[in-house]
């Protein structure tokens, strides 16, 4: 009896593709959605002397030129891969320790000093990096590359009028950008973790939420109270992906609302840093004194509830997620789940490349 072949898998070109994008959209989640600006480091920690760093899992060297310009690039030279960042600020360009290859700003290998002709002069060897530097820090935009170009930076409006002050806070938390953004998005731990705080002493320990929908994303928001507790957060997706939360000083503290304006930037799988720049609308007199007033009193009292935050953000476990419990409060968290997983899931179907190879048949 003649033996036959019987198909018992066939992988085809779209079933290829469809793996592929899910495999890039788990990993944009896990890592940071493209086509945003993030903010990756304060302006005062970027001096002279090249800094690397590593956001959205991406190697990076900056540095400033002495027109105070900022220059971001991968940090690997493109002769045999040494960091950049060991090197040498050369203006527009960054010099590498090990063999001193220039790169300029562009990723363009600008000379090769230990030779007199090199192939590698002229060429575009490297990614570069859009920069702006905004409220006392530097943004990056990270493109899918698919081209996109970087667009302007927009960012909310207590950041860029002349009627509000403010000032940034910037923390290093070792937990995936995802739970900093749930953490923003959980109007009752207010209450429960922050309880003792100068700002969240106050107001119902249960409350019923609702959203409604904006123009750049969503707002969720307590029913029945304002004023009295973290009662709202504002989620926005402009050129950047933020959150705008405002919560009451008592009055021992001067009182009224202070509004904050944060961005949580992935570093890695496992650390994100989270960036909240403090802000109230004040002017003249009530503006100074405020400013005042923050420095030597409510900055630390600031501190201490990010660093509530950061202890319970820290001490999950990394597969947290997957053994949840949800309930009605934590809708806008949800909410802004699919929002990121969708927007995901886009970006890596327009990434997403056909096979080089043939589809694949397996025959027994």
């Amino acid at each position: 009896m003649s033996r036959g072949f019987h198909p018992q898998t066939i992988t085809t070109r779209h079933e290829l593709m469809n793996n592929d994008i899910s495999r890039r959209s788990a990993e944009l989640v896990e890592t940071g959605l493209r086509n945003f600006w993030y903010p990756v480091v304060p302006s005062y920690m970027l001096g002279a002397t090249p800094i690397g760093i590593t956001r959205l899992s991406e190697e990076i060297v900056l540095w400033r030129a002495r027109d105070g310009k900022v220059h971001a690039i991968e940090d690997r030279c493109p002769h045999r891969g040494a960091r950049l960042s060991l090197g040498w600020n050369l203006n527009d360009r960054v010099a590498c320790w090990y063999h001193g290859v220039e790169v300029d700003g562009h990723g363009v290998v600008a000379d090769v000093p230990a030779v007199n002709s090199c192939a590698l002069k002229g060429r575009a060897c490297l990614k570069s990096f859009p920069a702006v530097e905004a409220n006392g820090a530097i943004f990056l935009w990270f493109g899918d590359g698919d081209g996109t170009p970087a667009v302007p930076l927009d960012l909310p409006e207590e950041m860029i009028s002349d009627e509000y002050s403010g000032f940034l806070c910037m923390q290093n938390w070792k937990c995936n950008h995802r739970y900093a953004i749930d953490n923003v998005m959980d109007l009752m731990h207010g209450r429960y973790l922050h309880a003792s705080s100068h700002s969240m002493a106050e107001g119902d320990k249960r409350a019923e939420m609702e959203i409604r929908l904006t123009e750049t994303g969503l707002m969720f928001e307590k029913k029945n109270q304002r004023g009295v507790n973290f009662d709202w957060v504002e989620f926005g997706m402009t050129s950047a992906i933020w959150l705008r939360l405002a919560v009451p000083y008592q009055k021992k503290h001067g009182g009224g609302e202070f509004i904050i304006v944060g961005f949580v930037t992935p570093v890695d799988e496992h650390h994100c840093q989270v960036y909240f720049w403090r802000i109230k609308k004040a002017s003249g007199l009530d503006r100074d004194i405020w400013r005042f007033l923050y420095r030597n009193r409510l900055e630390g009292l600031h501190w201490d509830v990010l660093e509530q935050d950061r202890l319970v953000l820290e001490t999950m476990t990394a597969d947290a997620r997957s053994k949840e419990n949800l309930y009605q409060h934590d809708v806008g968290l949800v909410r802004v789940r699919r929002i990121m997983e969708r927007i995901a899931s886009e970006q890596a179907g327009r990434s997403a490349a056909p096979p080089k190879t043939q589809p694949a048949v397996t025959l027994q």
